[in-house]
């Protein structure tokens, strides 16, 4: 009895390396440079058409998960930093990134192929440190800000890096400049400015002096151009190409989360001393409600960095940002 083709193609495709650069492409380069067209047959097989449904399943589902957890995150940061008076942007970033590298724990057992314990392992740190950098550096100017702004310009000029997002995919992912896309995420951004300064009467919002805010907002700024750096980074460097299952997906892109947590657990410690010692940032181990409500956010924090590169993964950085909003 033959086996199914489905099986087959499945076993086919899982022999391929993720980081392969020509892998699920339907051109290749030869030796002289030219591009050469793969024979190839597209077809809407039932496989197929529930394989699609599937990744788009998943899609909506890491979409919930992101926008829920990103709400509590920010809630929970400001309410430590602001009320409780725990300010320590950079222990918090750091703590919050730290537990990521759970993931690769929690999806160890379910990678059994030879081919897991062969990773381009030099191509991949230096990837991870890439884009680990560029994700410290958005992380602290938002962990800054979360107490020098408000909640809503917070929200709004963070989910402005859905335009830089596109903005860097141009040059970066190679995406063609498309005038549907441009408007769709001028109008998004639009839309989330409208809501976050269309009523701007609570009184709590305008505490704070106007110098301090201005300093907050700008500083964010910063951060969500970076953040949509990070977001084309993370789909260039680090994502497997189109084509592969949305199973290996989660999984790759749960080992990369594990990645960057593990890297900022062994590298990016290294200024905590110094801002203690220069006295810019005073190491205090949080206790009491404090330290609840920190675990909450490292939850939280987990969650959201999961579910949104999955969410990267399985569709694309822009689309990502923009379903965010």
């Amino acid at each position: 009895m033959s086996r199914p083709p489905s099986t087959v193609r499945d076993e086919v495709q899982s022999s391929e390396p993720l980081l392969d650069a020509e892998r699920g492409r339907s051109t290749r380069v030869d030796g002289e440079g030219n591009s050469v067209r793969r024979a190839e047959f597209r077809s809407r097989s039932p496989v197929t058409v529930q394989n699609n449904r599937n990744r788009y399943a998943l899609a909506a589902l890491m979409l919930v998960l992101s926008l829920g957890s990103f709400v509590l995150q920010t809630e929970t940061a400001q309410y430590i930093q602001r009320d409780l008076g725990w300010n320590k942007a950079y222990c918090m970033m750091q703590v919050n990134n730290m537990p990521s590298i759970l993931d690769m724990i929690l999806q160890a057992d379910r990678s059994s192929h030879p081919q897991d314990m062969a990773h381009p392992f030099y191509y991949l740190l230096r990837c991870i440190a890439l884009v680990t950098t560029a994700l410290t550096i958005a992380g602290s100017t938002w962990y800054i800000a979360v107490n020098l702004t408000t909640p809503s310009d917070l929200t709004a000029i963070y989910n402005c890096s859905a335009f830089f997002a596109y903005a860097f995919s141009i040059p970066l992912l190679r995406e063609k400049p498309q005038a549907d896309k441009i408007i769709s995420v001028m109008i998004a951004v639009v839309g989330v400015l409208v809501v976050a300064y269309g009523d701007n009467t609570n009184k709590q919002e305008q505490d704070g002096s106007a110098s301090t805010r201005l300093g907050g907002n700008m500083l964010i700024g910063v951060g969500s151009v970076l953040y949509g750096l990070y977001e084309v980074l993370y789909k260039k460097l680090l994502c497997p190409p189109s084509g592969t299952s949305s199973g290996r997906s989660v999984i790759f892109s749960n080992t990369v989360c594990a990645c960057i947590g593990a890297f900022t657990l062994l590298i990016l410690w290294i200024p905590l001393p110094l801002l203690h010692w220069t006295g810019w940032e005073t190491f205090e181990i949080p206790t009491g409600e404090t330290a609840k409500l920190l675990s909450i956010s490292i939850f939280a924090n987990a969650v959201f960095s999961g579910s949104f590169l999955i969410l990267i993964s399985l569709t694309s950085p822009v689309l990502s940002s923009v379903a965010a909003l």
